[in-house]
């Protein structure tokens, strides 16, 4: 059997990066790694080929190679995925479909032939027991929530690592928080469920043998979830880490609850962690508990995110606009707040019911659902009716990202980072590293409008704490993405589900 394993396109998004992957010489943010563990849980004997349409073009002869096409798809590459089925239906070619896009609502895809849905580990196994016998079903589905210690390490040899900015491994499944906007218990559970220390070991040595020496996503839904676990496998990390003079430095996910533990931080930033993204929401409290983030309610979350700087993680944030109990005074309060915690990658979204989540039930229920979700977080696309109107959210959404990503404000931002930042990564600092400032010299410190601000920080950022100076320009680096994204979103007219920007 040839196997033809395809991932999506990604369209132009707050964390494609596409316009600043071309200063590291990197044609995507990320690899696959869903279809990479898929091929290395297909048969041994089978031939496999991989196609992520972020990195090359689908060609013919690749579909001509195929006897069978495996698909995997996030809700935001629908429209890639769906142009994909139709092609490969052109072909003639069978179509294996799965992963978030098709779990959450296989009936919007036609053409396909086999929905393996849910986890792999458990529904791709009965899919190729049944295929073996020439019975293959058209909807494999399971609510059992598997053990992952015994998923394999992905198959990297399907890919070019070095087409990636960085690359990805998990560690854990599940959040045990049950926020009513979020898809995690839907697709997960709420029992995070771990993989174990040495296999853990096994993933980062894989990954160390390809030759790659730079930056790791630990994708999970909270890094945190199950803290016993990750408190017993950390010290396997900084062992390894430390044995391998640190080639890698890490990112993830986390719940602000992160703040709270000291051991756990201290334990992080010794094993080279250096990032870390969490759902800040919005600074009104009455709204965290609309949402049931109570881990957010509880806590100061100014202090909360100041702690993680200074134990060397910079923050990167998601915040929402639009919940019920918002007025239009959230939208001032959401840039103090962005503004006094100094978090400088801050993706701000319209609230948006994900499909099956508690958030689109209500909604459902209360007859304000309006169509399904983009899967783009910050497109201003609304599938609900607000409480406020869409025009108002609209406007004052498109108000808040104007302001924080305008030049002054970014920048501000970056100094008051940097201001409660300790840096503790061990960094390597390359080939690519070295280009990518010499490019921003040009870009950001002749041609942008932002060279005053950029010249300024070089400067403060070298004389005041010069370690932390790599981190500054990719910052800046970054900020020219985040302009051209706050600038498209700027251009469109208020919006609904169903209806494109203008």
């Amino acid at each position: 059997m040839k196997a033809l394993l395809i991932y999506p396109e990604f369209p132009d998004t707050f964390w494609s990066f596409k316009y600043v992957l071309k200063f590291i010489s990197k044609k995507a943010a990320f690899p696959p790694l869903g279809l990479l563990t898929i091929g290395a849980m297909l048969p041994e004997k089978w031939q496999k080929k991989l196609v992520d349409l972020n990195v090359e073009s689908l060609e013919d002869e690749h579909l001509a190679w195929a006897d069978m096409v495996f698909l995997s798809a996030m809700i935001v590459q629908k429209k890639s995925a769906k142009e994909i089925i139709n092609r490969c239906r052109s072909h003639g070619k069978k179509i294996v479909a799965g992963g978030p896009a098709f779990t959450a609502q296989h009936e919007e895809f036609t053409g396909v032939d086999h929905f393996v849905l849910n986890e792999a580990e458990v529904t791709l196994p009965l899919f190729l027991h049944d295929l073996e016998k020439g019975e293959a079903k058209k909807i494999y589905t399971s609510s059992l929530r598997p053990e992952i210690s015994e998923t394999p390490i992905p198959l990297w040899s399907l890919i070019n690592i070095h087409d990636y900015a960085a690359l990805a491994l998990q560690y854990s499944r599940g959040c045990p928080y049950n926020c009513e906007f979020c898809d995690i218990v839907i697709m997960n559970g709420r029992k995070p469920r771990s993989k174990t220390p040495e296999q853990m070991k096994k993933e980062f040595q894989a990954l160390y043998d390809t030759g790659w020496r730079k930056s790791v996503f630990i994708v999970d839904d909270n890094f945190i979830g199950n803290r016993q676990a990750v408190k017993n496998m950390l010290p396997v990390l900084i062992e390894w880490q430390k044995e391998h003079k640190y080639p890698f430095m890490l990112l993830t996910e986390a719940s602000t609850d992160l703040a709270n533990d000291e051991d756990l931080m201290q334990m992080m930033s010794s094993a080279n962690f250096f990032k870390v993204f969490l759902g800040l929401e919005t600074p009104d409290k009455e709204s965290l508990k609309e949402c049931g983030k109570y881990q957010n309610s509880s806590q100061n979350l100014v202090e909360a995110v100041h702690t993680i700087h200074n134990h060397g993680m910079q923050v990167m944030g998601g915040f929402i606009v639009g919940f019920d109990n918002d007025t239009e005074s959230i939208f001032e309060s959401q840039i103090a707040f962005i503004q006094q915690i100094g978090v400088v990658t801050a993706m701000v979204g319209v609230l948006t019911a994900l499909p099956q989540t508690r958030l689109w039930q209500r909604l459902k229920a209360e007859g304000r659902l309006i169509g399904g979700a983009s899967g783009e977080n910050t497109d201003g696309v609304l599938n609900f009716m607000p409480r406020m109107g869409i025009e108002t959210l609209h406007d004052g959404y498109k108000k808040v990202l104007s302001s924080i990503y305008s030049h002054k404000y970014y920048y501000q931002r970056i100094h008051t980072f940097l201001e409660n930042y300790t840096p503790t990564a061990i960094r390597r600092v390359g080939r690519n590293d070295i280009a990518a400032f010499l490019k921003s010299l040009w870009r950001i410190g002749i041609v942008s409008r932002a060279r005053f601000h950029y010249w300024k920080l070089l400067i403060r950022t070298f004389m005041k704490k010069r370690m932390a100076l790599p981190i500054a320009v990719e910052l800046a680096i970054c900020g020219l993405h985040y302009e051209k994204i706050t600038k498209r979103i700027c251009a469109s007219k208020p919006f609904a589900h169903g209806q494109g920007p203008a």
